[in-house]
């Protein structure tokens, strides 16, 4: 129990050190990762506005059609580039990236490196 405590703090602690330095605004808004055990998810977020612009997830039909499994590099990499998708078509080239409390590692690395190479900047 203890170790789960520590972990719990210690991710709480890195999101906020994470969340303080990035906001996002109308013109440069805030990629949001959300990391699960079976699931990657991520959202384009207008804090100033108060609202989602573009989001894309593991867990959509048409995306869960292309995938095997949604808790891997593949399924990163593919929300990644969709992701990159939905933001051009709203024009959006430019983002500032939130890890939130998960490491730059892995998947959250496999989903930013293919946002990248499909378009966005951050």
């Amino acid at each position: 129990m203890n170790e789960d405590r520590r972990i719990s703090r210690q991710r709480l602690r890195r999101r906020r050190r994470v969340r303080k330095r990035v906001r996002g605004d109308a013109e440069r808004p805030r990629l949001s990762v959300l990391r699960s055990h079976k699931h990657i998810g991520v959202q384009i977020i207008d804090d100033v506005g108060g609202r989602t612009l573009a989001s894309a997830s593991t867990q959509e039909k048409e995306l869960a059609k292309k995938i095997q499994y949604g808790g891997n590099r593949d399924a990163a990499t593919e929300v990644g580039r969709v992701i990159a998708e939905r933001a051009s078509k709203i024009e959006i080239t430019q983002v500032c990236f939130d890890r939130g409390s998960y490491k730059y590692h892995g998947r959250v690395a496999a989903l930013a490196d293919a946002a990248r190479e499909a378009g966005l900047s951050f």
